[in-house]
């Protein structure tokens, strides 16, 4: 069986409000979720508001730094059928 997720040709469409709550629950400003993140490439607070509105799609390793941050599997994250909780 070939797990849902690989089967989507679409973003996930709760990606966004879950990068957020991970920020969020760690009590991170954008600024400080960016230290947190040790991303290598620029990233500054409007990225941030951006990935977390949906109005762009983050790199992936951006969404692995994010998974490891928050403590969850990335399958968590890029799955909408899976919630953070």
């Amino acid at each position: 069986m070939t797990p849902h997720i690989l089967n989507r040709k679409m973003p996930p469409k709760n990606l966004a409000k879950k990068l957020k709550q991970i920020r969020l629950k760690a009590g991170l400003s954008k600024t400080a979720i960016i230290r947190a993140l040790n991303y290598k490439a620029p990233l500054y607070p409007a990225d941030i508001s951006q990935f977390e509105h949906g109005e762009r799609q983050p790199p992936l390793i951006l969404v692995l730094a994010y998974a490891q941050l928050g403590g969850k599997c990335l399958c968590v994250l890029v799955d909408d059928e899976l919630s953070l909780d």
